[in-house]
């Protein structure tokens, strides 16, 4: 009985609309009547459809995209005119007669769903479906229960839907609805709007669907699933061709065009799909930089689901030129489908006001599938080599001594072996301090043939392990760890050395921080040495920093973040620092510019016949579990880390084919971090003039009876 009171209703309301045609006679008889009808009659007014992101690169092509919704809104120019014909042909063709409810459809529809007791048509006009896909798909989107009863047919609800169209339809104009609409309605296989449903069924935009084209996704508004062109082709076809006769009987199709129309096959694309959300489905080896152009976007004050409903056009530092050559390096050096094995690589382009980041890549994919050697680790831009850079932070002790005093060619002791009378934590063997259970801290040189005295600069380029240690004890060791969180290791030093973040509510002390803010952890002999998890990302900001005239910019992939309408929203960028005197960065880049010359990158240098002034430092760990090497011009910065990414603690071995796991182990920083360098920086070069590096200060250069 309670069905039927409210069918009279509608049909009473929907017939008394028929006697007042006019939208103020229908209207005031709806204010009557809708008094018993909660709810608003005009839509909201800040709503705002969710829309998808797009990262593009230095160039403004896109290679990511990020939704919850795949929509992106199109300006009624930009929409075909057949898309327009034949959606209001199918849909409601006299939608540019009424005035938000076909009040004779309506009743007749209302009446013959009553005589057969149950919903057999239906009269909702493109204005009022328009309102109700904008209250489930938009409005409700992020609450099921209330978009669930946005579905339900109900007399209450079909008054609200006609009480917002006849207010819409006295706000907007024709056009501006059909236009909305087609940018809100879902044409299935995960497409909202039209331009996204052109992209993923026929790979075109709007503007250029073809008659055929445009009565297909009409026709699919109807039903995207059961008439999916996919999996129920025959009923898509029926469908479409229905469109277009109807196109043709509403005048807006001649019947020789239609006729044609009707002839063509479905031409969609196989599979249909919409484009690939989030940093796993972008472009093939971009998926890191994408991660780590979300990482700031976050860190700047975008949550994630703003960043996949905001519609915002992210400009990037992407260089597609630099990042295939340097993708091509890693993977020529370490094979995708190597076990065991990563190669990592970062490239940053100096500067003074700024460190834009145009490559982040590694010899895996970014993405979830491990068994064809996929990760969602961050290789290149975060903490991922937990076996450390080696001998590559030996260029922080270097730095601590210029700012001491010392000068580029100051001599320093390198002998064979060493005990620290400063350092205790020695492993055994190492003589004991006189305390339980402590030894002093003990090493030696990885072979006698080192002289027992060199230059910094030469001691830079062969890297003697004793001479950076008594270094390290002269300059003092906070001195060291200071000038490396300075010139760029920041994000390093912020996890311990097992790359845990702090604990202030832990026990162990390894998670604890001193007063400075570095891990108490670091603070031993072994710290030049470089055996903690490090970032390749900032090597390469470091090496632009020294290349750079000191002038540290923490590394960015954000150019400008547009919102939907054009307007730039941020985030600000960072300040640089001035994170050594120029001369002293003038000073290390020369003392460490002869590692390709007649250093431990030398072999590497002469195969790619290497002639670029640059500056350059190779790093290996202990146990042969990773290598790296930090290098640049004035053009450009790059590091790249060879790690073991195992749960397996395993050496690594390098030989005439790709390296391997293995027992002992000979992965050196002059091997592959130095070849895969080379290769990259050999071609991303080519074509730019040979600049030299800035000149040293006579303040750095040493003099008779320096130390």
């Amino acid at each position: 009985m309670t069905r039927l009171v409210g069918l009279c209703l509608v049909a009473g309301v929907l017939l008394a609309g028929v006697l007042f045609p006019v939208v103020g006679g229908a209207g005031l008889l709806l204010a009557r009547v809708g008094d018993r009808v909660t709810g608003p009659a005009a839509l909201p007014a800040d709503v705002e459809p969710p829309l998808m992101t797009t990262l593009v690169d230095a160039d403004g092509e896109p290679f990511a995209h990020l939704y919850d919704q795949y929509r992106v809104l199109t300006a009624s120019a930009g929409i075909s005119q057949a898309m327009k014909d034949a959606i209001v042909a199918v849909e409601d063709h006299r939608f540019y007669e009424h005035q938000g409810v076909d009040w004779v459809a309506t009743a007749r529809a209302a009446l013959r769903n009553h005589a057969s007791g149950g919903v057999v048509q239906g009269a909702s006009t493109l204005t009022q479906q328009y309102v109700k896909n904008l209250l489930v798909h938009v409005v409700a989107r992020d609450d099921p229960l209330r978009r669930e009863r946005l579905r339900v047919r109900t007399p209450a609800r079909k008054l609200r839907e006609i009480r917002m169209a006849i207010t819409l339809e006295n706000t907007l104009s024709k056009d501006e609805i059909l236009t909305r609409y087609l940018n809100t309605v879902p044409f299935g296989a995960g497409t909202y709007g039209v331009a996204a449903a052109a992209q993923a069924y026929f790979g075109t935009t709007p503007d250029l669907l073809t008659v055929p084209q445009a009565a297909l996704l009409a026709a699919l508004v109807n039903s995207p699933t059961a008439l999916d062109p996919e999996q129920h082709p025959d009923a898509a076809s029926q469908r479409r061709d229905l469109v277009i006769d109807l196109m043709a009987r509403h005048g807006t199709l001649v019947p020789e065009v239609a006729e044609r129309a009707k002839r063509e096959p479905l031409g969609v694309r196989s599979p249909v799909r919409p484009l690939p959300t989030g940093c796993v489905g972008a472009d093939p080896g971009t998926g890191f930089f994408c991660s780590f152009v979300v990482d700031q976007l976050v860190a700047g004050g975008f949550d994630l689901e703003r960043l996949k409903t905001g519609g915002y056009t992210v400009r990037t530092t992407l260089d597609r030129g630099v990042s295939a050559a340097a993708e091509r390096a890693v993977e020529a050096r370490v094979p995708s489908d190597t076990p065991g094995v990563a190669n990592t690589m970062a490239v940053v382009k100096p500067g003074r006001e700024e460190h834009r980041v145009l490559a982040l890549v590694a010899n895996r994919d970014h993405g979830v599938d491990a068994q064809r050697f996929q990760t969602m680790l961050d290789l290149p831009g975060g903490v991922a080599n937990k076996f450390g850079a080696g001998s590559v932070y030996k260029v922080f002790t270097a730095a601590a001594a210029l700012e001491q005093g010392y000068r580029v060619d100051s001599v320093i002791p390198s002998p064979a072996s060493y005990t620290s009378r400063v350092f205790k934590g020695g492993a055994p063997g190492c003589p004991s301090t006189g305390e339980p259970d402590t030894r002093w801290y003990c090493l030696s040189n990885h072979d006698d043939g080192y002289p027992p005295r060199m230059t910094l600069r030469q001691a830079l380029a062969t890297s003697p392990n004793t001479a950076f240690v008594i270094l390290e004890e002269r300059v003092g060791l906070d001195a060291v760890v200071d000038v490396a969180h300075r010139l760029g290791m920041r994000r390093t030093l912020a996890s311990n050395i097992a790359g845990e973040p702090p604990d202030p509510d832990s026990p162990r002390p390894e998670l604890r921080v001193d007063q400075a803010g570095f891990f108490t952890d670091r603070q031993n002999a072994s710290f030049t040495l470089g055996p903690a998890p490090s970032s390749t990302l900032e090597l390469a900001n470091v090496a632009a920093t020294i290349v750079g005239g000191g002038t540290w910019c923490e590394p960015t992939t954000l150019v400008a973040v547009l919102d939907r309408h054009g307007e730039p929203v941020g985030p600000p960028p960072s300040p640089c620092e001035q994170a050594v005197p120029e001369p002293l960065a003038n000073a290390l880049a020369a003392a460490l510019s002869d590692d390709d010359d007649r250093g431990t990158a030398a072999a590497a240098a002469r195969a790619h016949a290497w002639a670029r002034p640059a500056i350059g430092k190779t790093g290996t760990t202990e146990e042969y579990k990773s290598a790296a090497f930090l290098g640049a011009t004035v053009d450009y910065a790059g590091a790249v880390q060879t790690f073991n990414d195992s749960p397996e603690p395993r050496a690594v071995c390098v030989g005439a084919g790709p390296p391997l796991l293995c027992g002992s182990g000979d992965l050196y920083g002059g091997t592959v971090p130095a070849h895969t360098w080379f290769d990259a920086m050999t071609e991303i070069h080519t074509g730019l003039p040979v600049t030299p590096l800035p000149p040293v200060a006579e303040g750095f250069r040493a003099k008779p009876g320096d130390r």
